[in-house]
């Protein structure tokens, strides 16, 4: 699954992952007075997917197990790529996941002052400096892992002439790209992001927070750890990636000589048959090769709920996959198996028929309805039972009838008897084709009446036992079938000449029409029910009133061989 680095808690059975192993000895060596104060940091650039879903509750889970806090700050320092509408779902993400951030919510943007103080700080101690370059001519110029880069020729500008340019990038002098602030290190440093990194650019765009009050924007390296420092967080829990950023964050908040916070890096989740790139995603939403941010086949926590993924089997998932040091790939069936063992407690059943076979039953009365009784959740007893209606004239799933059977077939055949979950044991006694296709139509059977539950022979053992619905109570309904979003496991390795949109998966969604027994009229959007040995499904958004729609959340079983699932 992958590494970690674990120790048992003396008092619980629960592994301690590595980053608690930090906090708990910083907490044993007195660092800031044994506090504990979390953060997590998105950008507002996007939806967030699971990727971030593992991120909160990481952060969330941290500051509530150390009887710390934990703060939502968006850091919005790109107004070219933000927007209010993504500042809105996260907050949504974040609620929903069973997360509060009390009165703790802030934003980069908050501080867009102070972190112009910061850079002139630098600036008058000669450690940044006014660069006239363009963003290709400084790309240039950085060299490579064992080649040195080349100072630029606006290196030594005094402090005066710099700190003049930089008051004027502020009072919007300068159009986007024609000046940075660049800091002052080391071109030569083995690591690339201490070669005189760009700290402010100029952006004529307005911000979804302060309008046109700003036209110079910090980079997200230069406010990120200062932002962290400015809401004394204790731990700043970060992604892999931001390993080789941890040095330039050290030397801006010392040479700024403010807080520092002690950064912690772990793995960030890679699904298997999942793109986590919100660049990505978002190519996908603009060129519609899915409806919308929230499209249940995407990885997004809004995808994810629409779906009908619960907040406990993330947040469960999330615990199962631990914490990592090193970079793996996690098997989507795994959140596939959280969200099963979630439902399976707390999903009512019902049946739906998806693919219809008609049964007459032959000796039942004509016009005659019985009610039978059904449990409607056998793992919760409290979940009560419902009353199914059965006629003459029921559906079955096409797949439940064979007419030549193999061994070990189990369900409906010639001669073969099956139970109806909840009815009665019928027997198939004869098969009606039509002309031209030869395609069964119809099965007659013959029912034992006493074989209801109650009855003398209730506890008579078949091999089989069939869901189904009474064919005039059934109420049709949309049903939504999707399947993985790609077609391979690592859509991000991609062929040469190939882009990731090559591997998606032509069988992610297939509409059929299902029918279903009628107690599920009441069910609002949202609501997760068990269709009996088919799957888990959940009442879309798009239902209204009787004309409801349901999106299969997962099959029973970790199979996706056949087409559409």
């Amino acid at each position: 699954m992958q590494e970690s680095s674990t120790i048992k808690h003396s008092n619980s059975g629960r592994s301690r992952n590595f980053i608690e192993e930090s906090i708990e000895e910083d907490i044993r060596e007195g660092k800031n007075k044994g506090r504990v104060h979390t953060r997590f940091p998105p950008e507002p650039n996007g939806y967030l997917h699971i990727g971030h879903a593992k991120s909160i509750c990481l952060n969330f889970g941290l500051g509530a197990k150390y009887k710390g806090l934990t703060n939502l700050r968006f850091d919005d320092t790109n107004p070219v790529k933000e927007e209010l509408e993504y500042v809105d779902s996260i907050m949504e993400d974040v609620r929903w996941l069973g997360y509060d951030w009390g009165d703790r919510l802030y934003y980069a943007s908050d501080y867009f002052e102070q972190l112009y103080e910061y850079a002139v700080i630098l600036i008058k101690k000669g450690k940044a400096f006014v660069c006239d370059m363009q963003a290709d001519e400084i790309s240039a110029t950085r060299g490579t892992p064992k080649r040195p880069g080349k100072e630029s020729p606006y290196r030594n500008r005094s402090v005066a002439e710099n700190l003049d340019l930089f008051e004027r990038m502020r009072a919007g002098e300068f159009p986007d790209g024609a000046r940075v602030l660049r800091a002052r290190i080391d071109m030569a440093s083995p690591n690339m992001h201490m070669r005189d990194p760009i700290l402010y650019r100029i952006i004529h765009a307005a911000h979804h927070r302060t309008g046109d009050t700003w036209c110079i924007y910090p980079m997200y390296d230069f406010a990120h750890g200062q932002s962290d420092s400015i809401e004394r967080i204790t731990h700043s829990i970060c992604t892999l990636e931001f390993e080789v950023h941890r040095p330039l964050y050290d030397w801006l908040i010392r040479e700024i000589e403010i807080y520092a916070p002690r950064q912690i890096e772990f793995a960030r989740l890679n699904l298997s048959y999942t793109v986590m790139s919100k660049r990505k995603l978002l190519k996908l939403v603009q060129e519609g090769h899915v409806n919308g941010w929230d499209d249940p086949r995407m990885p997004t926590i809004s995808g994810l709920r629409r779906r009908g993924y619960t907040p406990d089997s993330i947040r469960n998932f999330a615990e199962l996959i631990g914490v990592a040091k090193r970079d793996n790939v996690i098997d989507v069936s795994m959140l596939e198996f959280c969200i099963r063992e979630d439902l399976n407690k707390r999903a009512n059943r019902i049946m739906g028929v998806l693919n219809p076979l008609r049964v007459v039953i032959d000796n039942f009365p004509e016009g005659v309805v019985e009610e039978m009784e059904a449990v409607n959740n056998p793992e919760d007893p409290d979940a009560g039972t419902r009353r199914v209606p059965f006629s003459r004239e029921i559906l079955i799933e096409r797949e439940d009838f064979m007419e030549d059977p193999p061994d070990k077939f189990f369900r409906l055949a010639p001669g073969r008897e099956v139970r109806l979950r909840s009815a009665y044991i019928v027997r198939c006694e004869s098969i009606e084709r039509e002309p031209v296709t030869n395609i069964v139509t119809t099965i007659h059977c013959t029912y034992d009446p006493t074989t209801r539950s109650g009855m003398p022979n209730s506890n008579r053992k078949v091999k089989g036992t069939l869901h189904w619905v009474s064919a005039p109570h059934a109420l049709e309904s949309e049903i939504r079938l999707y399947n993985r979003l790609f077609r391979v496991p690592d859509p991000d390795d991609t062929e040469e000449g190939k882009s990731f949109k090559d591997y998606l998966n032509p069988d992610s969604l297939r509409v059929v029409t299902g029918y279903l027994e009628p107690a599920i009229l009441t069910a609002k959007p949202g609501e997760k029910f068990q269709f009996e040995r088919v799957g888990y499904f959940c009442v879309d958004k798009d239902s209204s009133g009787t004309n409801l729609v349901f999106n299969r959340v997962v099959p029973l079983k970790d199979s996706w061989t056949k087409a559409g699932g």
